[in-house]
Protein backbone atom coordinates (compact mmCIF):
# COMPACT_ATOMS: atom_id res chain seq x y z
CA UNK A 1 0.00 0.00 0.00
CA UNK A 2 1.13 3.49 -0.83
CA UNK A 3 2.57 5.52 2.07
CA UNK A 4 0.63 8.33 2.71
CA UNK A 5 -0.08 8.83 6.33
CA UNK A 6 -3.08 9.65 7.85
CA UNK A 7 -3.13 13.26 6.61
CA UNK A 8 -6.53 14.54 4.63
CA UNK A 9 -4.53 14.49 1.32
CA UNK A 10 -4.22 11.10 2.00
CA UNK A 11 -4.29 8.88 -1.30
CA UNK A 12 -3.49 11.36 -3.45
CA UNK A 13 -0.52 11.01 -5.80
CA UNK A 14 1.87 13.68 -6.46
CA UNK A 15 5.15 14.07 -9.10
CA UNK A 16 7.56 16.45 -7.94
CA UNK A 17 10.13 16.99 -10.66
CA UNK A 18 13.21 17.75 -8.97
CA UNK A 19 14.40 21.37 -8.41
CA UNK A 20 15.64 24.13 -5.59
CA UNK A 21 13.38 26.63 -3.29
CA UNK A 22 9.53 26.85 -3.43
CA UNK A 23 8.80 23.98 -5.78
CA UNK A 24 10.37 21.54 -3.17
CA UNK A 25 8.40 22.83 -0.15
CA UNK A 26 5.08 23.11 -2.08
CA UNK A 27 5.59 19.43 -2.51
CA UNK A 28 6.53 19.34 1.21
CA UNK A 29 3.79 21.14 1.89
CA UNK A 30 1.36 18.14 0.19
CA UNK A 31 3.32 15.58 1.75
CA UNK A 32 3.21 16.60 5.18
CA UNK A 33 -1.00 16.83 5.03
CA UNK A 34 -0.68 13.15 3.69
CA UNK A 35 -0.03 12.90 0.08
CA UNK A 36 2.25 10.40 -1.62
CA UNK A 37 4.53 12.56 -2.93
CA UNK A 38 7.60 10.90 -5.28
CA UNK A 39 10.50 12.98 -6.32
CA UNK A 40 12.06 12.29 -9.27
CA UNK A 41 15.45 13.46 -9.12
CA UNK A 42 18.27 13.83 -11.63
CA UNK A 43 21.63 12.61 -11.23
CA UNK A 44 23.90 14.15 -9.93
CA UNK A 45 21.40 16.35 -7.35
CA UNK A 46 19.43 19.35 -7.84
CA UNK A 47 21.81 21.92 -8.20
CA UNK A 48 22.47 22.40 -4.44
CA UNK A 49 25.61 20.88 -2.75
CA UNK A 50 23.80 20.38 1.22
CA UNK A 51 23.71 16.89 2.29
CA UNK A 52 20.49 16.08 1.42
CA UNK A 53 19.79 13.89 4.67
CA UNK A 54 19.25 17.79 6.50
CA UNK A 55 17.04 18.48 3.48
CA UNK A 56 13.70 19.06 5.42
CA UNK A 57 11.81 20.08 2.72
CA UNK A 58 12.01 16.35 0.98
CA UNK A 59 10.57 14.95 4.28
CA UNK A 60 7.40 12.43 3.73
CA UNK A 61 8.35 12.16 -0.05
CA UNK A 62 10.17 9.18 -1.66
CA UNK A 63 12.84 9.11 -4.48
CA UNK A 64 13.43 7.83 -7.91
CA UNK A 65 16.60 8.67 -10.02
CA UNK A 66 15.83 9.25 -13.10
CA UNK A 67 17.43 10.99 -15.86
CA UNK A 68 15.03 13.26 -18.21
CA UNK A 69 17.60 13.36 -21.08
CA UNK A 70 17.19 9.63 -22.08
CA UNK A 71 14.32 8.61 -23.54
CA UNK A 72 13.92 5.75 -20.81
CA UNK A 73 13.75 8.81 -18.34
CA UNK A 74 10.97 10.36 -20.29
CA UNK A 75 9.40 7.41 -20.60
CA UNK A 76 8.99 6.63 -16.80
CA UNK A 77 8.10 10.04 -15.80
CA UNK A 78 4.87 9.58 -18.37
CA UNK A 79 4.45 6.48 -16.94
CA UNK A 80 4.08 7.94 -13.20
CA UNK A 81 2.28 10.98 -15.06
CA UNK A 82 -0.76 8.53 -16.03
CA UNK A 83 -1.05 7.23 -12.16
CA UNK A 84 -0.66 10.61 -10.55
CA UNK A 85 -3.31 13.09 -9.30
CA UNK A 86 -0.59 15.61 -9.35
CA UNK A 87 2.78 16.50 -10.79
CA UNK A 88 4.75 19.65 -9.71
CA UNK A 89 7.51 21.34 -11.56
CA UNK A 90 9.91 24.26 -11.44
CA UNK A 91 11.91 24.61 -14.69
CA UNK A 92 12.30 27.75 -16.52
CA UNK A 93 9.02 28.06 -19.50
CA UNK A 94 9.40 25.95 -22.17
CA UNK A 95 12.15 23.46 -20.70
CA UNK A 96 9.65 20.73 -19.38
CA UNK A 97 8.32 20.86 -22.99
CA UNK A 98 12.07 20.43 -24.30
CA UNK A 99 12.40 17.62 -22.16
CA UNK A 100 9.40 15.72 -23.43
CA UNK A 101 7.24 16.00 -20.37
CA UNK A 102 5.43 19.30 -20.51
CA UNK A 103 1.77 19.25 -19.98
CA UNK A 104 0.63 18.63 -23.09
CA UNK A 105 2.51 15.36 -22.99
CA UNK A 106 1.28 14.36 -19.76
CA UNK A 107 -2.46 15.60 -20.21
CA UNK A 108 -2.56 13.57 -23.40
CA UNK A 109 -1.48 9.85 -21.33
CA UNK A 110 -3.95 11.75 -18.06
CA UNK A 111 -6.57 14.11 -18.70
CA UNK A 112 -7.40 14.25 -14.93
CA UNK A 113 -3.28 15.37 -13.98
CA UNK A 114 -3.55 18.59 -12.19
CA UNK A 115 -0.14 19.70 -13.64
CA UNK A 116 1.30 22.62 -11.30
CA UNK A 117 4.34 25.14 -12.67
CA UNK A 118 6.38 27.17 -10.36
CA UNK A 119 8.22 30.61 -11.32
CA UNK A 120 9.49 33.74 -10.48
CA UNK A 121 8.53 35.71 -13.03
CA UNK A 122 5.35 33.60 -14.88
CA UNK A 123 5.18 31.36 -18.24
CA UNK A 124 4.51 34.56 -19.95
CA UNK A 125 5.68 37.93 -19.62
CA UNK A 126 9.25 40.53 -20.85
CA UNK A 127 11.01 38.70 -17.68
CA UNK A 128 9.75 34.86 -18.28
CA UNK A 129 12.91 33.42 -19.55
CA UNK A 130 15.58 35.55 -17.48
CA UNK A 131 17.21 34.14 -14.27
CA UNK A 132 15.78 35.31 -11.16
CA UNK A 133 15.82 35.28 -7.47
CA UNK A 134 13.32 35.81 -4.39
CA UNK A 135 14.77 39.48 -3.97
CA UNK A 136 14.09 40.31 -7.13
CA UNK A 137 10.45 38.94 -7.47
CA UNK A 138 9.36 41.20 -4.37
CA UNK A 139 11.63 43.85 -5.67
CA UNK A 140 8.79 44.66 -8.65
CA UNK A 141 5.79 44.14 -6.41
CA UNK A 142 6.32 46.45 -3.96
CA UNK A 143 6.81 44.43 -1.67
CA UNK A 144 10.71 44.86 -0.84
CA UNK A 145 9.81 48.70 -0.96
CA UNK A 146 7.99 48.44 2.08
CA UNK A 147 10.24 46.82 4.47
CA UNK A 148 13.16 48.08 6.32
CA UNK A 149 13.74 51.54 7.94
CA UNK A 150 12.63 54.97 6.71
CA UNK A 151 16.52 55.85 6.38
CA UNK A 152 17.81 52.76 5.00
CA UNK A 153 17.67 50.44 2.33
CA UNK A 154 15.05 47.74 2.35
CA UNK A 155 15.25 44.62 4.71
CA UNK A 156 15.68 41.73 2.75
CA UNK A 157 13.25 39.15 4.92
CA UNK A 158 15.22 36.30 4.08
CA UNK A 159 13.24 34.29 1.18
CA UNK A 160 10.45 33.98 3.21
CA UNK A 161 8.28 36.41 1.44
CA UNK A 162 8.43 35.23 -2.34
CA UNK A 163 9.51 32.30 -2.77
CA UNK A 164 7.82 30.50 0.13
CA UNK A 165 4.67 32.88 1.08
CA UNK A 166 3.91 33.87 -2.92
CA UNK A 167 5.47 31.03 -4.24
CA UNK A 168 4.92 27.49 -2.45
CA UNK A 169 1.50 28.07 -1.03
CA UNK A 170 -0.04 29.71 -4.12
CA UNK A 171 1.31 26.51 -6.33
CA UNK A 172 -0.18 24.72 -2.98
CA UNK A 173 -3.86 26.51 -3.26
CA UNK A 174 -3.86 26.45 -6.91
CA UNK A 175 -3.47 22.62 -7.37
CA UNK A 176 -5.35 21.41 -4.59
CA UNK A 177 -8.43 23.98 -6.38
CA UNK A 178 -7.65 22.67 -9.35
CA UNK A 179 -7.83 18.78 -8.24
CA UNK A 180 -11.44 19.59 -6.62
CA UNK A 181 -12.60 20.36 -10.08
CA UNK A 182 -10.86 17.88 -11.93
CA UNK A 183 -12.74 15.33 -9.18
CA UNK A 184 -16.04 16.81 -10.02
CA UNK A 185 -18.49 15.68 -12.27
CA UNK A 186 -17.38 16.86 -15.41
CA UNK A 187 -14.21 17.71 -14.14
CA UNK A 188 -10.99 17.70 -16.15
CA UNK A 189 -7.02 18.11 -14.88
CA UNK A 190 -5.41 21.66 -15.54
CA UNK A 191 -1.73 23.67 -16.11
CA UNK A 192 -1.68 25.75 -12.80
CA UNK A 193 0.47 28.62 -13.60
CA UNK A 194 2.01 29.60 -9.97
CA UNK A 195 4.03 33.56 -10.40
CA UNK A 196 6.25 34.08 -7.45
CA UNK A 197 5.39 37.42 -8.57
CA UNK A 198 1.41 36.93 -8.98
CA UNK A 199 1.14 35.53 -5.32
CA UNK A 200 3.67 38.36 -3.58
CA UNK A 201 1.47 40.49 -5.47
CA UNK A 202 -1.80 39.63 -4.15
CA UNK A 203 -0.57 39.33 -0.40
CA UNK A 204 -0.34 42.91 -0.78
CA UNK A 205 -4.26 43.29 -0.95
CA UNK A 206 -5.14 44.62 2.22
CA UNK A 207 -2.04 47.43 1.88
CA UNK A 208 -3.63 48.70 -1.91
CA UNK A 209 -6.66 49.20 -0.45
CA UNK A 210 -5.22 51.49 2.44
CA UNK A 211 -3.35 53.19 0.04
CA UNK A 212 -6.08 53.73 -2.33
CA UNK A 213 -8.00 55.05 0.94
CA UNK A 214 -5.59 57.65 1.50
CA UNK A 215 -4.63 55.35 5.17
CA UNK A 216 -0.97 54.52 4.27
CA UNK A 217 1.90 56.35 2.83
CA UNK A 218 3.68 54.96 -0.23
CA UNK A 219 7.17 54.76 1.37
CA UNK A 220 8.96 52.88 4.49
CA UNK A 221 8.82 53.66 8.18
CA UNK A 222 5.56 55.79 8.09
CA UNK A 223 2.50 53.86 8.42
CA UNK A 224 0.56 51.59 11.39
CA UNK A 225 2.45 48.40 10.39
CA UNK A 226 5.77 49.14 9.17
CA UNK A 227 7.79 50.59 12.11
CA UNK A 228 6.07 53.52 11.52
CA UNK A 229 3.93 54.43 15.10
CA UNK A 230 6.66 54.20 17.88
CA UNK A 231 4.02 51.70 19.47
CA UNK A 232 4.70 48.74 16.53
CA UNK A 233 8.24 48.00 16.14
CA UNK A 234 11.12 46.48 18.18
CA UNK A 235 13.05 48.01 20.74
CA UNK A 236 16.96 47.03 21.92
CA UNK A 237 17.27 45.55 25.72
CA UNK A 238 19.74 45.57 28.30
CA UNK A 239 21.51 42.69 26.78
CA UNK A 240 21.59 43.41 23.24
CA UNK A 241 18.37 41.38 22.93
CA UNK A 242 14.77 42.62 21.24
CA UNK A 243 11.42 42.83 22.27
CA UNK A 244 8.77 42.81 19.67
CA UNK A 245 5.85 45.72 20.39
CA UNK A 246 2.73 45.29 18.67
CA UNK A 247 0.00 47.14 20.91
CA UNK A 248 -2.07 48.86 18.41
CA UNK A 249 -5.49 48.86 19.65
CA UNK A 250 -5.97 51.07 22.57
CA UNK A 251 -6.28 49.21 25.55
CA UNK A 252 -3.33 47.05 24.47
CA UNK A 253 -1.56 49.70 24.13
CA UNK A 254 -2.73 51.25 28.29
CA UNK A 255 -1.49 47.83 29.44
CA UNK A 256 1.79 48.49 27.41
CA UNK A 257 2.82 51.25 29.15
CA UNK A 258 1.56 50.50 32.40
CA UNK A 259 3.78 47.47 32.77
CA UNK A 260 6.47 48.91 30.88
CA UNK A 261 6.57 51.65 33.65
CA UNK A 262 6.01 54.80 31.51
CA UNK A 263 2.74 55.29 32.16
CA UNK A 264 2.61 58.46 34.27
CA UNK A 265 5.75 60.39 31.82
CA UNK A 266 4.38 59.10 28.47
CA UNK A 267 3.21 61.47 26.12
CA UNK A 268 -0.05 61.17 24.43
CA UNK A 269 -0.20 58.45 21.59
CA UNK A 270 -3.05 60.61 19.89
CA UNK A 271 -0.11 63.23 19.82
CA UNK A 272 1.64 62.92 16.44
CA UNK A 273 4.05 65.31 17.06
CA UNK A 274 4.86 63.64 20.42
CA UNK A 275 5.89 60.50 18.44
CA UNK A 276 9.99 60.69 18.77
CA UNK A 277 9.55 61.66 22.14
CA UNK A 278 7.24 58.66 23.13
CA UNK A 279 9.50 56.59 20.80
CA UNK A 280 12.60 57.68 22.50
CA UNK A 281 10.75 56.84 26.37
CA UNK A 282 10.19 53.54 25.23
CA UNK A 283 13.56 52.74 23.93
CA UNK A 284 15.20 54.31 26.88
CA UNK A 285 12.87 52.06 29.21
CA UNK A 286 13.54 48.58 27.47
CA UNK A 287 17.49 49.61 27.65
CA UNK A 288 17.00 49.64 31.60
CA UNK A 289 16.39 45.58 31.76
CA UNK A 290 17.46 42.39 29.73
CA UNK A 291 15.19 40.49 27.41
CA UNK A 292 14.35 37.78 29.89
CA UNK A 293 13.68 40.46 32.48
CA UNK A 294 10.90 42.01 29.97
CA UNK A 295 9.91 38.68 28.70
CA UNK A 296 8.50 38.19 32.28
CA UNK A 297 7.07 41.31 32.76
CA UNK A 298 4.85 40.87 29.94
CA UNK A 299 3.96 37.00 30.61
CA UNK A 300 1.02 36.21 29.76
CA UNK A 301 -0.23 40.19 29.71
CA UNK A 302 -2.47 41.93 26.60
CA UNK A 303 0.33 44.08 26.14
CA UNK A 304 1.19 42.65 22.57
CA UNK A 305 4.90 41.89 23.68
CA UNK A 306 7.27 39.40 22.97
CA UNK A 307 10.85 38.79 23.00
CA UNK A 308 12.55 38.49 19.68
CA UNK A 309 14.01 34.89 19.08
CA UNK A 310 16.58 33.10 17.21
CA UNK A 311 15.85 30.26 15.26
CA UNK A 312 17.67 27.87 17.63
CA UNK A 313 15.57 29.85 20.69
CA UNK A 314 12.15 29.04 19.33
CA UNK A 315 11.32 25.69 19.64
CA UNK A 316 12.26 26.18 23.43
CA UNK A 317 9.36 28.71 23.69
CA UNK A 318 6.91 27.52 26.32
CA UNK A 319 4.33 27.91 24.10
CA UNK A 320 5.50 26.63 21.07
CA UNK A 321 6.86 23.82 22.99
CA UNK A 322 3.15 23.12 24.62
CA UNK A 323 1.38 22.87 21.47
CA UNK A 324 4.16 21.00 19.63
CA UNK A 325 5.01 23.40 17.03
CA UNK A 326 8.62 22.11 16.30
CA UNK A 327 9.53 18.48 16.56
CA UNK A 328 12.36 16.12 16.52
CA UNK A 329 12.67 13.35 13.75
CA UNK A 330 15.42 11.56 12.76
CA UNK A 331 17.63 13.48 14.59
CA UNK A 332 16.45 16.99 13.73
CA UNK A 333 14.42 19.80 15.14
CA UNK A 334 12.11 21.25 12.36
CA UNK A 335 8.73 22.34 11.90
CA UNK A 336 5.71 20.02 12.33
CA UNK A 337 3.20 19.82 9.90
CA UNK A 338 0.66 22.75 9.50
CA UNK A 339 -2.19 23.68 9.71
CA UNK A 340 -3.71 20.69 12.08
CA UNK A 341 -6.70 19.14 11.82
CA UNK A 342 -9.49 17.29 14.18
CA UNK A 343 -9.79 14.24 12.49
CA UNK A 344 -6.82 13.52 10.05
CA UNK A 345 -3.46 15.21 11.13
CA UNK A 346 -0.62 15.17 9.26
CA UNK A 347 2.75 13.78 10.61
CA UNK A 348 6.26 13.52 9.94
CA UNK A 349 6.37 9.97 8.82
CA UNK A 350 9.84 10.03 6.78
CA UNK A 351 13.02 12.05 7.30
CA UNK A 352 14.13 13.82 3.70
CA UNK A 353 14.24 11.34 0.98
CA UNK A 354 17.78 10.16 -0.32
CA UNK A 355 17.90 10.27 -4.17
CA UNK A 356 16.63 6.98 -5.82
CA UNK A 357 16.93 4.95 -2.61
CA UNK A 358 12.52 4.41 -2.97
CA UNK A 359 12.58 3.09 -6.17
CA UNK A 360 11.87 -0.77 -5.99
CA UNK A 361 9.10 0.08 -3.45
CA UNK A 362 7.44 3.40 -5.99
CA UNK A 363 7.47 0.70 -8.66
CA UNK A 364 5.49 -1.77 -6.84
CA UNK A 365 3.38 0.79 -5.19
CA UNK A 366 2.34 2.85 -8.28
CA UNK A 367 2.54 -0.39 -10.63
CA UNK A 368 5.15 1.26 -12.92
CA UNK A 369 7.47 -1.08 -14.26
CA UNK A 370 9.67 0.84 -15.74
CA UNK A 371 11.59 2.19 -12.98
CA UNK A 372 12.79 -1.06 -12.69
CA UNK A 373 15.10 -0.05 -15.46
CA UNK A 374 18.86 0.13 -14.82
CA UNK A 375 19.99 3.20 -12.97
CA UNK A 376 21.61 6.04 -14.78
CA UNK A 377 25.08 6.60 -14.09
CA UNK A 378 26.29 8.56 -11.79
CA UNK A 379 26.28 9.03 -7.68
CA UNK A 380 22.89 8.70 -6.39
CA UNK A 381 22.84 11.07 -3.92
CA UNK A 382 26.02 13.30 -4.12
CA UNK A 383 25.43 16.69 -5.38
CA UNK A 384 28.31 17.93 -7.68
CA UNK A 385 30.31 21.15 -6.21
CA UNK A 386 28.28 23.57 -7.93
CA UNK A 387 25.65 23.29 -10.80
CA UNK A 388 26.53 23.02 -14.66
CA UNK A 389 24.70 25.63 -16.57
CA UNK A 390 22.09 23.46 -17.77
CA UNK A 391 21.14 22.84 -14.48
CA UNK A 392 21.42 26.69 -13.28
CA UNK A 393 19.17 27.51 -16.11
CA UNK A 394 16.98 24.71 -15.47
CA UNK A 395 16.59 24.95 -11.72
CA UNK A 396 16.06 28.68 -12.32
CA UNK A 397 12.56 29.81 -11.00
Amino acid sequence: MAESGNGPLSGVRVIELAGIGPGPFAAMLLADLGADVVRVDRPGGAGLGIDPAYDITNRNKRSVLVDLKAPEGVAQVLELAERADVLLEGYRPGVAERLGVGPEECLARNPRLVYGRMTGWGQQGPLADTAGHDIGYIAITGALGMIGPPDGPPAIPANLVGDYAGGSLYLVIGVLAALQHARSEGGRGQVVDAAIVDGTAHLTAMIHGMLAAGGWQDRRGANLLDGGTPFYGAYETADGGYMAVGALEKRFYGEFIRLLGIEEEAPSRDDFAAWGELRTAIAARFKTRTREEWTAVFQESDACVAPVLSLREAPRHPHLAARGTFVDHAGITQPAPAPRFSHTPGAVRRPPAQPGADTEEIARDWQAPSLLAPPPAGPAGAPPAGPSRIQQKDTAS
